[in-house]
């Protein structure tokens, strides 16, 4: 006899994806709103200050971002030594990978600082914005150690299954940024500075935070603590596929950011806008890629090969799904978003028409990161790293279709989006016949 009240394979499954995924939309829909927040305060000094945001923030962003797989890397680890029943190693390879963010965090510091003016030079921009971006990023420079650190003890959390507690932090960390911020610039009157050192302070508290949730865990378990120099060397080379695959991805954002610099200011400007929007909207996306490491990692962690497949095929529906919900909601307001960024009528008109293509986007980005979460869940990285580098050099030609073409204005940038959006249909589409077959489908614990 069954028991009719037992929920179904499926809802047991959707059940738990949902747990996983909803504070994950919701930790990674606050995270990006640190630019955001920016980016509206920071709008209404002019649009100089707008337009060196953008490109401070690429430069950022790049230099945070390329080390992203200190949290997803370690997901895919602590997920899978969980799935194998070994919290003790899950939590150790969790604080090796605490210290080599440290150490990455200071070098990539030092590195921005040392290098803040010819790191914004290269992107073209007017005088008075390549001005403000440089104070801008030297500035955030003193944040990038606790940048990574957050992103090495969220990685943890998320493979010991707890996308809660980096929810907490994340919402907390952006309520602080953005009084801090609108304080600083317009209360202190320290114009673009202040915005970045709001997001210093509020990063650095999160990743106090953070960190001491994952040691207050390895201590209880009585995993070490210390600095291994082969645990930590082992997460650093386990993660070069990884970084690989993160710097062919930069790489498309900066060719991109390039291109838009020699539009025009306003239309920069408006890049930087839409390009923030598009990165929330991603990171919101991005929830179901998360839930998509942490559950791969943990089944094929422990053997489960048909629930690895059963979580793929419904992440990928649901990841669809949202990308309609979201290009609808965006078309709609595609008028209201800028009215939020900057009062330049050629800024409104050139971020309205970039959101419209933007949003046409979204079901196909879902299915890209989608994916791009279960491959690096499974442990797939080295794949990885060759299609992403294969992904860019697709997107050359219709990137610079749009450069030599000539277009500018709002005309110049709806092409850039329109080539963008082109790159992420070819991203969809390798990963979707990777995931199709089996070779990425590795059992046990790994190293």
């Amino acid at each position: 006899m069954t028991d009719d009240t037992a929920p179904a394979p499926d809802q047991g499954l959707a059940r738990e994806v949902l747990r996983l995924a909803v504070p994950a939309f919701l930790a990674l829909v606050a995270e990006p709103l640190f630019l955001l927040a920016d980016s509206a305060i920071v709008g209404h000094l002019g649009t100089s200050s707008l337009a060196g945001l953008g490109v401070a923030s690429a430069v950022l962003l790049t230099a945070v971002n390329i080390f992203v797989f200190l949290a997803y890397g370690t997901t895919a680890v602590v997920a899978r030594r969980l799935g194998a029943g070994d919290q003790r190693a899950a939590l150790s390879s969790g604080v090796d990978g605490l210290w080599l963010s440290l150490l990455l965090g200071v070098l990539a510091a030092a590195a921005v600082a040392l290098w803040a003016t010819p790191l914004v030079e290269v992107f073209g921009a007017p005088p008075q914005a390549s001005a403000e971006a440089v104070t801008y990023l030297r500035v955030s420079t003193l944040g990038i150690p606790a940048m990574l650190l957050v992103l090495a003890a969220t990685g943890v959390l998320r493979g010991l299954q707890d996308t809660r507690t980096p929810l907490l932090v994340a919402v907390a960390g952006f309520s602080t940024n953005a009084a801090l911020s609108l304080w600083l610039v317009h209360g202190v009157g320290m114009g673009i500075a202040g915005a970045a050192w709001g997001t210093v302070i509020a990063q650095t508290a999160m990743a106090v935070v953070l960190v001491g949730v994952v040691v207050s865990g390895a201590r209880r378990l009585g995993a070490p603590m210390g600095f291994a120099a082969s645990g930590v060397l082992r997460a650093a080379v386990d993660g070069v596929p990884l970084l690989v695959r993160t710097l062919a991805l930069r790489a498309v954002l900066l060719i991109t950011t390039w291109v838009a610099a020699g539009l025009g200011e306003a239309e920069l400007a408006a890049h930087q806008v839409a390009l923030t929007v598009w990165s929330s909207l991603a990171f919101a996306l991005d929830a179901l890629a998360i839930a998509a490491q942490a559950l791969t990692g943990k089944a094929l962690g422990a053997g489960d090969v048909a629930g690895t497949r059963a979580m793929t095929a419904l992440m990928v529906r649901w990841g669809v799904w949202f990308g309609v919900v979201l290009a609808v909601v965006l078309a709609l307001l595609h008028r209201v978003v800028p009215l939020g960024f900057t009062t330049d009528d050629q800024v409104r008109a050139a971020l309205a028409a970039a959101l419209l293509v933007v949003a046409v986007g979204q079901p196909v980005s879902a299915v890209a990161f989608v994916l791009d979460g279960v491959l690096i869940g499974a442990g797939d990285a080295r794949w990885l790293a060759v299609a992403q580098t294969v992904f860019l050099l697709a997107y050359l030609p219709m990137v610079l279709a749009v450069w030599a073409g000539g277009a500018v204005g709002v005309e110049g940038l709806m092409w850039l989006w329109v080539a963008f959006t082109g790159y992420m249909a070819v991203r969809a589409a390798g990963l979707l016949w990777r995931a199709r077959g089996d070779a990425w489908m590795v059992t046990g614990a790994g190293r």
